[in-house]
């Protein structure tokens, strides 16, 4: 024994004649806290000597798999054996940490799954000796080694290779026990911590509870009084600690409590303002803007206004958020309120619409419109607003007006089945009220007409005819969407709305038709020749310029016209009637629409 405890103070691993830790020609070493194990004696002479520093190692390790690994590797140093797989019980199943050659691996798997905690025969071939040896514990199996031998072991080997098996078994034992044990003390542990943050979450649930208490007290104080948009303000301010303030639909301040009130207060961007608006309403929420927290005033869907914090410290908490929002609701109910109040007044607006658009007498119109602060001494123009998408009804009217007064277009808006009619004060800017609208309704799909000026309410009604018209005839344009004005028509000045178009239709067909018809069994374009040939002045070279074709193409595409039409080009008449109607075809009923495809018959003829 003095001799293994030198040679294992010299901590060398390999000796002269020892045995590998898989086979021959290397010795197994065992790793311990006093340093490298000594080796066992040669597998010839099997000796019991050794043992004890193979026990120490193992039972100084706490990995499961560690301890299979050790004694596997010193298996070959009791006896003649060779370990050829191990298995631990990982979860009830037995779980192969090495296998055989992968042509008998799964033959000898079963075979220890069979086994069922028994020790049993193992068939590995060329091998005409082979052991599963279970390694079982007080608390049941833990797993398998499999050994086999190119010889019959005595009986002395078979001893000290028991002994290894019940080693290892044991430390085995001990490293599960330990395992749980540490397990159960990181399930302690996590309990613990668990009942801590419980506790925390009581205590800062009591103290939400108390807070929102607060918050609720002092709203339903205000709902009882009764009173504004000051007093909610005055409220949040109070409860947060921080200035609040409340703006309208169009970022104009209504209410502010608390320090550094900006004054003046800066005019608002329209763009920047909605583009902020559109962001705030898609979180939902609460929204930080710069130094603001922001939370929509927004019953049913339609924003009326804001109510936001000043915080550019970012204080705000879950406590101030929570404030800010049953503010914010409480305000919901008071501008919905002042809403309803400014609805009555939109509809006493409209039937004062209604009555100047029917016709009504002069006095009584000054006097009801200046009670609305609108002057119509002043030259008004009728402005008639179609949106396809959008039903002509009491929210779009709202939407107009909204336009309307965001670019300077003070106005009396009415509407009826299919469009919106605006009594707006001054000339309207060009496309200034589309572009707003189209951005206030998220599509350009809308028409808008104009009528001429009119400078006494008995003109009203006739100015409302000229704005249908001119509404009719850019609905039905080439370029449908926009703003027309009826002094922009010229001739189609005198075409009215409404089933006069099917005389159109009719006309158009009268001297238009076999061309149409040609064009449309042909695939060619012989309409829009001779309408760009009219509205060219009847010159050779521009027309053929426009049209992107020959002159001599375009000679015989115009000899074509006169022998299907029947009409002769060179009378004053008849060329007059021609181009009304290719005028009519191609503004007025839709042409000439898209090329069809594929070539023009007529574009490389002679």
């Amino acid at each position: 024994m003095a001799g293994w405890a030198r040679n294992e103070h010299r901590r060398c691993p390999h000796r002269e004649g020892s045995l590998p830790r898989g086979g021959p020609g290397r010795q197994p070493v065992v790793a311990s806290r006093g340093g490298s194990v000594p080796p066992f004696p040669s597998a010839a002479h099997p000796t019991s000597h050794g043992l004890p520093a193979v026990s120490r190692a193992l039972f100084d390790t706490r990995d499961e798999g560690e301890i299979l690994r050790l004694a596997m590797a010193h298996v070959s140093a009791v006896g003649p054996y060779r370990a050829e797989a191990g298995y631990l019980r990982v979860d009830g199943h037995l779980v192969p940490s090495r296998r055989i050659g992968p042509g008998h691996s799964s033959a000898v798997d079963r075979t220890v799954r069979e086994l069922a905690g028994r020790d049993g025969l193992v068939t590995v071939p060329g091998m005409p000796w082979g052991r599963a040896l279970a390694l079982r514990g007080p608390d049941g199996l833990h797993g398998y080694l499999v050994v086999t031998s190119r010889s019959r072991p005595t009986e002395a080997q078979h001893v000290l290779l028991a002994t290894l098996v019940r080693l290892t078994a044991a430390a085995l034992s001990l490293a599960v026990a330990h395992r749980r044990r540490r397990e159960d003390a990181l399930e302690l542990h996590r309990l613990r911590r668990e009942r801590a943050t419980l506790q925390r979450r009581m205590i800062s649930m009591e103290v939400e509870l108390g807070y929102q208490r607060a918050v609720h007290a002092a709203l339903a104080e205000l709902a009882s009084s009764g009173r504004g948009e000051e007093a909610v303000t005055r409220a949040l301010h109070e409860l947060t600690g921080l200035p609040v303030l409340v703006e309208d639909r169009f970022g104009r301040l209504r209410s502010w409590t608390g320090p550094g009130r900006p004054d003046p207060y800066p005019e608002p961007d329209p763009a920047r303002h909605e583009e902020m608006l559109q962001t705030v309403a898609r979180t939902g929420g609460p929204v930080r803007i710069k130094d603001r927290l922001i939370s929509l005033v927004r019953p049913r869907g339609e924003v009326l206004g804001l109510l936001a914090l000043v915080d550019p410290r970012d204080d705000a908490d879950e406590y101030t958020v929570f404030a800010l929002e049953h503010a914010a609701a409480y305000l919901t109910l008071e501008m919905s309120h002042l809403r309803h109040l400014a609805e009555l007044e939109l509809r006493l607006r409209r039937e004062l619409v209604d009555d100047l658009l029917a016709g009504t007498d002069q006095a009584s119109a000054y006097a009801r419109s200046e009670a609305f602060g609108h002057d119509l001494h002043r030259t008004q123009y009728v402005v008639a607003v179609q949106w396809p998408s959008r039903a002509a009804d009491d929210a779009f009217a709202r939407t107009v007006d909204r336009a309307a007064s965001a670019v300077g277009m003070p106005s009396l808006v009415t509407r009826r089945s299919d469009h919106v009619v605006l009594v707006a004060d001054g000339r309207p800017q060009e496309q200034a009220l589309y572009k707003r609208l189209a951005q206030e309704t998220g599509t350009p799909d809308g028409t808008i007409g104009v009528s001429t000026r009119c400078d006494t309410p008995d003109g009203i009604p006739g100015r409302y005819q000229e704005a249908l018209r001119a509404l009719e005839v850019g609905r039905r344009s080439r370029q449908r969407y926009g703003t027309t004005f009826f002094d922009d028509l010229g001739l189609y000045r005198i075409l009215g709305p409404g089933n006069e178009y099917q005389e159109l239709e009719a006309y158009v067909q009268e001297w238009l038709g076999r061309l149409i018809d040609y064009d449309g069994r042909h695939r060619t374009t012989l309409v829009e020749t001779l309408s760009t040939y009219f509205d060219c002045g009847g010159n050779y070279s521009e027309t053929a310029e426009s049209l992107a074709i020959h002159r001599s193409t375009l000679r015989y595409r115009l000899q074509r016209i006169r022998e299907l039409n029947d009409h002769d080009l060179a009378n004053v008449e008849d060329r007059l009637n021609l181009q009304v109607a290719t005028r009519v075809w191609k503004i007025m009923l839709g042409g000439p629409g898209p090329r069809p495809a594929g070539p023009d018959p007529l574009s490389s003829s002679p």
